[in-house]
């Protein structure tokens, strides 16, 4: 509690801002994924990815009330040194393409006037199937079976939750370095093994095309979170491409406007991104790729490996975040 209240009087204080007013210019770019009235409601689907309307709202607020919020194609030009951003400036994306940031999270942005890009996992919006992580999880969190056998054969015994999740993750390092065809062949022999049926929370999940066209309609970005959201380290050169190029062309076809930015999933494993998949990226023609490392954006960072910070579940927290991503620390 004490930690609560010496950053609540720093940040009162103003000396965090004066601070970062010392440092090199820097942008920070918001990485949300849900967000939801109830979000304990989904949580054996999607875990602690979730923010609550009531806190967004009040995040986004807190962004245009003391920040400048940006495009990530305003950032770019900074990156390239054609454009100077306002002080303080933050970038607000979304990953994966859940129908609540089409319903929930656009309506408090427009209302705002939050510009924000939304990368979108593209076998998910044509199948209406949520991402493999989130099928993964509630395969092992409500199955009645008692144990699964992985591919080398261990047992994993399935008795209490802990022991669920260590499975879960277990099926995640699995399942992260597959793509395509072969991955939704081991989520379907998990899923039967579990005797869950998936369809029953993936129904109206996920964003479809035209949702996705009211985004871009609005005014927002939307960028590729490749074809079926693998791990992009722990692929084939040759699928990766595919991941990167067939999503490209899919978007575009779909939505009628180019596709120059692009999120790597991070799903599990590590790394999530490598020198080949920069190079890759670059070759098929997007002009940035954020990832999950922590840490802020300045004027000579590469394009192409952008860090990101994770908002909090609280204002306050993410107050602090930005702060201190301000200042050039990462949290």
């Amino acid at each position: 509690m004490s930690k609560v209240w010496i950053k609540r009087g720093l940040l009162a204080s103003r000396i965090t801002r004066l601070a970062g007013r010392l440092c090199q210019a820097q942008v920070v770019i918001l990485m949300y994924h849900s967000v939801l009235d109830q979000p304990e409601s989904e949580f054996v689907t999607l875990g602690r990815i979730m923010h609550s309307t009531e806190v967004f709202k009040k995040q986004m607020e807190l962004v245009c009330r003391d920040y400048a919020p940006v495009s990530m194609d305003d950032l770019f030009l900074f990156t390239q040194g054609q454009k100077e951003l306002p002080s303080r400036a933050v970038a607000v994306t979304f990953d994966d393409g859940y129908v609540d940031n089409h319903e929930v999270a656009a309506p408090i942005l427009n209302r705002l006037g939050v510009p924000a890009t939304f990368y979108i996992t593209v076998d998910c919006i044509e199948t209406g199937r949520l991402p493999w992580p989130s099928r993964l999880r509630y395969a092992f969190l409500t199955t009645k079976r008692k144990s699964w056998i992985d591919q080398s054969s261990r047992t994993w015994v399935l008795a209490s939750l802990s022991q669920r999740e260590q499975a879960f993750l277990r099926a995640c390092d699995l399942c992260a370095a597959l793509a395509g065809h072969v991955q939704e062949q081991f989520l379907l022999a998990v899923e039967t093994e579990l005797e869950v049926d998936p369809t029953v929370r993936s129904e109206g999940a996920m964003m479809n095309w035209d949702h996705v066209r009211t985004l871009v309609a609005k005014g927002h970005i939307v960028g590729s979170h490749t074809m079926t959201h693998p791990n992009m380290a722990h692929v084939s050169d040759d699928q990766a491409e595919i991941e990167f190029l067939e999503s490209k062309r899919r978007m575009e076809r779909a939505l009628g406007v180019p596709i120059v930015h692009f999120s790597y999933p991070c799903p599990a494993l590590s790394p999530h991104w490598k020198e080949s998949t920069v190079e890759l990226s670059r070759e098929v023609g997007y002009r940035t790729a954020v990832t999950t490392n922590g840490g802020s954006v300045r004027r000579d960072d590469d394009p192409l490996r952008l860090h990101r910070a994770r908002p909090t579940k609280e204002v306050d927290g993410l107050h602090w975040n930005l702060e201190c991503g301000f200042m050039g620390c990462t949290v």
